[in-house]
């Protein structure tokens, strides 16, 4: 029977009455919201939910009344599953269909006997990674599904992941000069407090992007100045800093490319935080040119990353 390779993300709405369900399960995890005490996440998370939702909801309405991760997502696992005639693809997600228990039933029914799970963060954290694996481990256990379970934790060091986030700048860039545009790595945002409490997070965050800036050197892309900035800051607690709204009032250089350092397939947070709200941001700055490079998705270098990782881990 074949090996399955499982793609782990936290998911989206599939429409927009996933919108509600959606939230209430991210606030309702405890590597997301760290209290205690069950009953008092619970509270907050309804709180969040209820304070959240409408909003939420008009702004999935701009990106067609779902969010885009999914597909992009179905793109990744069709395209791997082409050229990976040994292996079965699957994904589950964290937070909304296809859940991890939806996934396991079918792996349950094919008897299969050897997984690898893939969570597609490349720079591991709790709230995260751990999350998105905890869960699927979860769901073994309760499904009494007992097969051989490899796994990656972290990709970020793989040449071939970071030589497709330099082809994804070049197209973002296109013909104009490097030197020309600050280049801003936006990396979803943490509490402070997580950090202090041991994540890697932002310290894998800072290495991927010394990388990545020895990897433009080599290539000759020269950009004036290159920056890393936090973005989806939610809630009145400390987050990490700077936010990118902070960097861009910064800049002085009024030409910049955006991407998204810790977010591997476009989703709300790149396709309408970053290209909607924050162009709209750096319109009434007096940007001359602002421009958001596309996430991995499915592109070709990014698929041989994931085949020559799994082929190294199994």
């Amino acid at each position: 029977m074949k090996k399955v390779l499982v793609l782990l993300n936290m998911g989206g709405p599939n429409n927009l009455d996933e919108v509600e369900l959606f939230l209430k399960n991210m606030f309702n995890d405890k590597n997301i919201i760290t209290v205690k005490n069950n009953l008092l996440r619970r509270f907050i998370a309804f709180m969040i939910t209820a304070s959240r939702k409408n909003e939420a909801k008009e702004n999935y309405k701009k990106l067609g009344g779902k969010s885009p991760l999914v597909a992009y997502t179905q793109n990744l696992a069709d395209k791997l599953q082409k050229s990976m005639d040994d292996v079965c693809i699957m994904y589950a997600m964290r937070y909304t269909p296809p859940f991890a228990d939806d996934v396991i039933k079918e792996i349950k029914k094919k008897k299969i006997k050897e997984l690898f799970l893939f969570p597609l963060y490349p720079q591991y954290s709790t709230t995260t990674t751990k999350s998105s694996l905890e869960d699927f481990h979860r769901a073994l256990k309760e499904a009494e599904v007992f097969v051989g379970t490899d796994e990656i934790v972290r990709f970020y060091k793989n040449k071939k992941y970071n030589q497709a986030i330099i082809e994804r700048i070049k197209e973002s860039l296109q013909n104009d000069c490097a030197k020309e545009f600050d280049l801003v790595f936006s990396a979803h945002s943490l509490p402070q407090k997580i950090i202090d409490n041991g994540d890697s997070y932002q310290d894998e965050v800072i290495e991927n992007v010394d990388i990545l800036k020895e990897m433009l050197f080599n290539e000759g892309l020269n950009f004036n100045h290159i920056h890393l900035a936090y973005q989806s800051k939610l809630g009145p607690v400390k987050w990490l800093e700077p936010s990118l709204e902070q960097k861009l009032k910064e800049l002085k250089n009024k030409k910049v490319i955006i991407y998204p350092i810790s977010f591997i397939l476009d989703n709300s947070e790149t396709e309408f935080e970053l290209d909607i709200e924050y162009r709209e941001t750096a319109k009434e700055l007096g940007f001359k040119d602002y421009r958001v490079a596309k996430c991995l998705n499915d592109s070709d270098i990014f698929v041989e990353a994931i085949k020559e990782i799994y082929s190294k881990n199994t």
